[in-house]
């Protein structure tokens, strides 16, 4: 095992550059074997199967000494490699990760904090599916959002928000919906949310404080999508009644052409009352701030005695009335 001081450091290269003896290789063949000319025989893989990696092939792939590898092993930053007797090959995801570990320490990131991301990575997969995001299950007509899905490498994700994504804001962006693990990287499920999000956060807005947000906004756009949801179910389902009298089962086309015209007017609606009641609650607001509108910074009510120097102005001259008269008709 690794002395304590040997292990602070993951990158354990100046260790080998003093001199200190490396930890037991519990996951390589011994010297005799490595040396050997082809080595072991490995079982015949079949020519679609990922490409696999020994322990100083993945190492020399992911750019890091062969001590980093091992040091990220026994700090369970790696899934366990699979095994043929005393050799232990790696695939691509374990390269994939090696290379996120990376970018996370070249981004500030320590290595607890990584593996407090990678835990909260991997309870991602248990959250919700990428199709589940999409809504792609069960699709029977076209969707109502036209939101572009977005990939992210972990270290992506992080580049966005400018070193915010914590274990609390990961595991809530998703609770909420706006993410899933999909394989080896982060599925977004709007480029446009995404975008906007990341830019409150560069204006100052914390990620935590975005994300609530977001929350609320998510159930208060429910209701609302609720209450189009009836409109529709109540006044305009196609359908009718069966001959014993019975609601008959509306016909998915029908239902879908319905749908294609009221789906723009459902967004309309939408964007037109949120401006308005933007403009409702800024100007109360600001109301609140400055009194009223007309005390608003840079605009201030002239005081009478400003009034008065300006009507003095305006009026006829000292000169005009003291001074040397203008010349009217000759001298």
């Amino acid at each position: 095992m690794a002395s304590t001081g040997r292990a602070q450091d993951p990158h354990a290269a100046a260790a080998e550059s003093r001199g200190g003896s490396p930890s037991p290789d519990r996951e390589e063949p011994s010297a005799l074997v490595r040396n050997a000319p082809d080595g072991p025989a490995r079982a015949p893989r079949s020519a679609d199967e990922k490409q696999e990696y020994r322990t100083e092939e993945l190492a020399a792939e992911a750019g890091i000494p062969i001590r980093t590898l091992r040091f990220y092993r026994e700090r369970k930053l790696l899934p366990p490699p699979r095994r043929e007797g005393r050799i232990a090959w790696y695939n691509e995801h374990h390269l994939t990760r090696l290379r996120t570990i990376t970018a996370l320490l070249a981004r500030g990131h320590t290595l607890g904090g990584i593996a407090d991301l990678l835990t909260a990575f991997e309870r991602g997969r248990d959250t919700r599916s990428a199709a589940e995001l999409l809504g792609l299950e069960h699709v029977l007509v076209a969707p109502f959002s036209e939101e572009v899905p977005v990939r992210l490498t972990p270290e992506q994700l992080a580049d966005y928000y400018q070193g915010q994504v914590t274990v609390e804001n990961l595991d809530a962006s998703l609770d909420i919906g706006y993410v899933a693990v999909d394989g080896d990287e982060f599925l977004h499920v709007s480029r446009r949310l995404l975008e906007a999000s990341a830019e409150l956060v560069r204006e100052g807005v914390p990620l935590a404080a975005v994300l609530e947000a977001g929350r609320q906004l998510r159930a208060h756009t429910d209701d609302v999508a609720e209450l189009f949801t009836r409109l529709f179910r109540e006044h305009l389902m196609p359908g009718g009644e069966t001959t014993e009298g019975a609601a008959a089962q509306p016909e998915p086309g029908a239902v879908a052409e319905a749908l294609d015209r009221v789906r723009p007017l459902a967004k309309q609606i939408v964007e037109a009352e949120l401006g308005l009641g933007l403009d409702r609650r800024i100007r109360a607001e600001l109301e609140e701030l400055w009194g009223h509108a007309g005390d608003a910074p840079g605009e201030e009510t002239p005081s009478r005695g400003s009034c008065r120097r300006e009507e003095a102005t305006d009026g006829p001259s000292e000169t005009g009335r003291s001074g040397t008269a203008p010349d009217a008709g000759g001298a």
